[in-house]
């Protein structure tokens, strides 16, 4: 009897503990209407595909186990849809946004509620456009705080700075885009990168936007980095002001400070920063990091953090003290960029899977599509061909008349086959001089099985064609850990011993070392359709690309939900 009580007793203090959690959680009702709006920015005036008219978008600030309910209403000339990157969208893959692959795109004059839930996740994450190339001006953040009374795993910063890291060009991006899709050539770089969507004082008539950060002497903040470039890793810095790196990607590292960080498109990285230098201006900046034998853009960009005491200059030059320029890394330090991402480590003991059910090898890189007439001009890659991008040989093809997701759900035939390679059709020395008879990758439009509860492993495997390069890999729906990365070609025997199964780091976006490996490991308990590819969004629209279906375990609590009544069709 009396232990009978002791468990109605506990029962009842967890059913208060659960009736207060849901009290705390919110739901946050908001409206995206995409529209055309004037932006000026290098001295000329463009008419900007937006959100609500800001760009870059409105910040979107929820707590763990919050909801969200965002209507999207397209007023634009373009197709669109939004990806909530990083947010893993438990058995709900109709919330998850890139175009064709969970759903068809929001067309001109429709609207999409996106409603997902925060399960258990913290951090900073962001929202993008998943449609070509609109997410060029269609970003913002998106901040999860602590549930109510959850503290941080290191001291509270006083206060909170997102810092979106973008790309610019003078004229639209979709027709900079369209030329590429034409003539087969790389796109033209940006002509910009901007902080907080304003380039900053090196910049023509960007001075007076430089975007200022005051700060006060002693305090600490929390910088939020993101970047939302969409074809270019940047190397960031504030002058003379160490950085504690925390967080990547919405997952807690093992703090360690730095003087610089290395942040491929889509990642994220929080960092404190603590205001104990001289009263002044500093410069915060950020310039490329180029490891590809490509053409990039060479310029950077730079924000303000001013102390409030600062002085004023006397006498003669009158007026604000210069600000003070960091120290960046060459364009091309590889050996920086790699010394920073091989210091991330979980912040406690990982749950990172310690047996493999499934073991892939992916191939990731660039090709050339041989052209049959290679005068023309739509054949203006190098040697008369058309650049392509593929995974295991194979370039992705967005379907066009139903997303992946919709066709899978429905059974319906025709959209896409289930056979994508689990190893390159072909073995051969990946990252030395490759055979031309392998540069050229078979199109088509490929997903790859996963039963639930799958312990995976995938060793992402850069490529010597046309050129090596780091290719952040993001995978949609899932967070993974990264136990392994090297330079050269993977050893499956040697290399493994290597890994780090003990606190390896969490994340959503992995880049592959230019002329090596990285290896990532988790658990399929995701059901439904999701993507992986490279956010370098030039190589996306390659073909760097592939789809994961991972199957419905047992019962509703693991299977994916039915799909919305208002969910866009093709």
């Amino acid at each position: 009897m009396e232990s009978l009580q002791r468990f109605s007793f506990v029962s009842f203090i967890a059913l208060l503990a659960y009736f207060a959690f849901l009290a705390s959680a919110e739901l946050h009702v908001r409206e995206f209407v995409i529209e055309p709006k004037p932006v000026k920015r290098l001295c000329r005036t463009h008419q900007s595909i937006t959100v609500n008219g800001q760009f870059p978008g409105p910040t979107l600030e929820v707590r763990n186990g919050d909801s969200l309910a965002i209507t999207v209403i397209n007023r634009a000339r373009y197709n669109i849809s939004i990806h909530w990157h990083g947010i893993r969208q438990l058995r709900n893959p109709w919330a998850d946004g890139p175009e064709y692959i969970t759903q068809c795109p929001i067309r001109p004059g429709q609207s999409y509620t996106y409603r997902f839930t925060i399960e258990d996740q913290e951090g900073t994450l962001w929202w993008h456009a998943h449609s070509r190339w609109l997410r060029a001006t269609v970003y913002g953040a998106l901040i999860i705080y602590p549930r109510l009374g959850s503290p941080y795993p290191f001291s509270m910063p006083k206060r909170d700075i997102p810092i979106l890291l973008g790309e610019w060009w003078d004229r639209s991006p979709m027709d900079v885009l369209r030329q590429a899709q034409f003539t087969g050539a790389a796109a033209n770089v940006s002509d910009a990168y901007t902080i907080n969507g304003q380039p900053g004082d090196l910049y023509r008539c960007s001075r007076s936007e430089t975007v200022r950060f005051p700060i006060f002497p002693g305090e600490t903040v929390q910088l939020r980095v993101i970047n939302a470039g969409l074809n270019q890793e940047l190397f960031f810095s504030v002058a003379n002001h160490q950085l504690t790196v925390v967080e990547t990607d919405s997952a807690y590292t093992k703090p360690f400070t730095t003087n610089v960080i290395m942040i491929g498109p889509g990642q994220t990285t929080n960092v404190l920063l603590t205001a104990n230098q001289r009263p002044g201006r500093y410069y915060m900046a950020a310039r490329a990091y180029n490891s590809a034998n490509a053409p990039f853009d060479n310029t950077t960009t730079t924000a303000i953090l001013e102390y409030v005491n600062t002085p004023t200059r006397r006498g003669r030059g009158r007026g604000q003290i210069a600000p003070v320029f960091p120290v960046l890394p060459g364009f091309n330090d590889t050996a920086t960029a790699t010394a920073f991402t091989n210091r991330l480590r979980y912040w406690k003991r990982a749950p990172v899977p310690l047996q493999v059910d499934e073991s892939l090898f992916f191939t990731v890189g660039l090709g050339l599509t041989n052209c049959s007439n290679p005068n023309s001009p739509r054949c203006q890659g190098p040697n008369g061909t058309r650049f392509a991008a593929s995974i295991n040989n194979q370039s992705f093809v967005l379907p066009r008349r139903n997303s992946i997701m919709q066709a899978y759900y429905q059974g319906m035939p025709g959209i896409f086959t289930t056979d994508f390679p689990p190893v390159p059709p072909v073995q051969f020395d990946y990252t030395g001089n490759v055979s031309r008879g392998l540069w050229q990758p078979v199109k088509g439009t490929k997903a790859y099985k996963l039963k639930f509860k799958a312990n995976v492993q995938i060793v992402l495997q850069d490529t010597s064609i046309v050129t090596t390069e780091n290719h952040p890999m993001h995978l949609h729906g899932y967070q993974f850990y990264v136990v392994g990365s090297g330079f050269g070609n993977f050893n499956p025997r040697t290399d493994p011993a290597r890994f780090n199964l003990f606190d390896p780091p969490e994340r959503n976006t992995v880049g592959t070392p230019p002329g090596g490996w990285v290896a990532i490991r988790f658990v399929a308990d995701n059901p439904g359709a999701w993507f992986m590819h490279c956010h370098i969004d030039s190589h996306l629209g390659w073909g760097l690309a592939m789809v994961f279906l991972v199957e419905n375990g047992r019962g509703q609590l693991q299977s994916v939900q039915a799909p919305p009544l208002d969910l866009p069709t093709c």
